[in-house]
């Protein structure tokens, strides 16, 4: 059985960070183990090659949600990134910090040491962010760039939401999230960064890392109450690993309480009934989980070329050529070209909805099919929602999904934010600077006006924006599947490090504060091993 200091399962972005981390003093021998193989794609590097990842099973695990009644019975596709480098390589490379609050009141519900004067400064170790600005890191390993394409269309939304009050915010990231602007995204020099470039690509070289791809983990190790490693599925062969110190779960909110179930750890009376053995009782494995959901507004455009056509025929041919030439162009966009962080009530501390303006329209969303037409969208989502769901394995079969049940809409807050949100969305549409390139409304459409009709037009057409959490939430309370140092609870030598430890929703794309608990996990493990 071959034998480590250090296991990390799961190579995607907190683990990428995590390898990097644990290996750079050279004192300790970490194994990568992750269940994709090397991602060698042509469309990786390339920005818009997201659209071709995105539904690709090399690349992406492809989960999808149980169907439930508050959206009308429909199977939502979860997309969690596959191979070295997770999500980071089918992502739309958007980077946000959330706001300062999120943290606060992680530190406030229990999580102390966690509030945003503790975090701030991982945030700043992650960032090569040339322009700088007050608390920003320019000198980290992952590079941040905003968005460097102009259209009229997006120029012109940003003009209509300042007619509509909301103010210009050049850095979302900078403190104060409030406004519009272009997005920052993680790229450098017109190709996506992932965790692979910042992190894991620097850390190949060390002797004292081992990567072994390919590798799906089935079910932790243990001696009594101390995880000593785990066990792999490769080529149809299940392989023993051990650790000497920790055994380190960064598989995503999805497949790290796959896994803790999966090897007797959750609800006692969910694992019997599956003829699992429980070896550690802890309930809320694989309960409070989070999600963002976002509705896509769709408006057919005049009087201007929009991505629809760009991305075809001879103007695609001139795109292609410009991203070769010089790294520009539309091959340089994600899933996001202008942002909006709103509040639907002006009496709100900050703001609970954001925007994701694109100068596209879709004809199929989830598969990223584009209309023929010119056309625009904006997705539209509550930044803190409170509806909480769960995941939880429906077999003792380590290659059957788990069941996803993410309870969407469930809240009244989420509502009320989500279609106010919506609403003013058409409101900034209709001002002065928009009505030159407004042709008319797709969708929902003018005949939607009352709650109830928003409503169920979110619930008809939401979609997740791929941002799971909470599902091994950390706390200092007694339900808390893992402490304030990410050690689950009750057991030893057993941490996570990934997005499933987070107690509540971050304001924003997530990818930025998971790169955020990577380091500081970091940090803190190998203050451990010191001690």
């Amino acid at each position: 059985m071959a034998d480590y200091d250090f296991i990390i399962a799961g190579g995607g972005t907190a683990g990428s960070i995590l390898a990097n981390r644990l290996t750079e003093n050279g004192k300790y021998r970490v194994l990568l183990v992750e269940a994709g193989e090397e991602a060698k794609s042509m469309w990786i590097s390339i920005p818009a090659g997201f659209s071709k990842l995105l539904t690709n099973p090399m690349f992406n695990w492809r989960f999808k949600t149980e169907p439930e009644a508050n959206t009308h019975g429909r199977v939502i596709s979860v997309p969690r990134g596959k191979g070295l480098g997770g999500s980071t390589l089918i992502n739309g490379m958007i980077y946000v910090r959330g706001q300062p609050q999120d943290y606060d009141g992680w530190a406030a519900a229990g999580a102390r040491g966690w509030a945003f004067k503790d975090v701030e400064k991982y945030f700043v170790k992650i960032e090569n962010y040339a322009p700088g600005g007050p608390g920003r890191g320019t000198s980290g390993p992952m590079h941040l760039e905003q968005v460097k394409e102009r259209f009229p269309v997006s120029d012109a939304f940003i003009a209509a939401a300042r007619e509509d009050g909301q103010p210009l915010n050049a850095d979302y990231n900078s403190g104060n999230q409030e406004g519009v602007g272009y997005y920052q995204v993680l790229q450098h020099r017109g190709q996506r960064w992932s965790a692979v470039d910042g992190y894991l690509k620097p850390a190949r070289r060390r002797p004292n890392l081992t990567i072994e791809g390919g590798a799906h983990v089935v079910r932790l190790s243990f001696e009594g109450k101390r995880c000593v490693g785990l066990v792999y599925r490769k080529g149809g062969r299940d392989i023993a690993v051990r650790a000497q110190r920790d055994t380190i779960l960064c598989l995503g909110a999805i497949q790290t309480p796959q896994v803790l179930e999966l090897s007797g750890v959750g609800d006692p009376a969910r694992l019997q009934a599956l003829g699992i053995g429980v070896l550690h009782a802890l309930p809320q494995v694989g309960e409070h989980y989070v999600d963002h959901f976002a509705t896509r507004m769709n408006w057919r455009v005049k009087s201007a070329v929009t991505l629809n056509e760009m991305s075809r025929g001879w103007r695609l041919a001139h795109q292609v050529g410009r991203y070769y030439g010089a790294r520009k162009g539309i091959l340089t966009l994600g899933t996001g070209l202008v942002h909006g962080f709103i509040k639907t009530e002006p009496a709100m501390a900050t703001p609970d909805v954001q925007y994701f303006f694109v100068h596209a329209s879709y004809a199929n969303a989830a598969e990223r099919i584009l209309d023929r037409a010119p056309g625009m969208t904006l997705g539209v989502a509550q930044l803190r929602p409170q509806s909480l769901g769960s995941i939880h394995i429906t077999s003792a079969d380590a290659l059957t999904p788990p069941a996803i049940r993410p309870n969407f809409l469930s809240a009244e807050v989420d509502r009320q934010s989500l279609v106010h949100g919506m609403q003013i969305a058409r409101r900034i549409v209709e001002q002065p600077a928009m009505q030159r390139f407004v042709d008319h409304e797709l969708s929902p459409g003018s005949g939607v006006q009352t709650f109830d009709e928003w409503l169920d037009f979110a619930r008809q057409n939401g979609q997740t924006i791929y941002h799971p959490i909470g599902t091994c939430r950390m706390g200092s309370d007694a339900s808390a599947v893992t402490d304030l140092r990410l050690r689950v609870n009750g057991l030893a030598g057993l941490r996570v490090v990934d997005a499933s430890i987070m107690p509540a929703m971050v304001s924003g794309n997530t990818q930025g504060a998971v790169m955020m608990v990577a380091e500081k996990g970091a940090e803190m493990i190998l203050e451990d091993a010191r001690a």
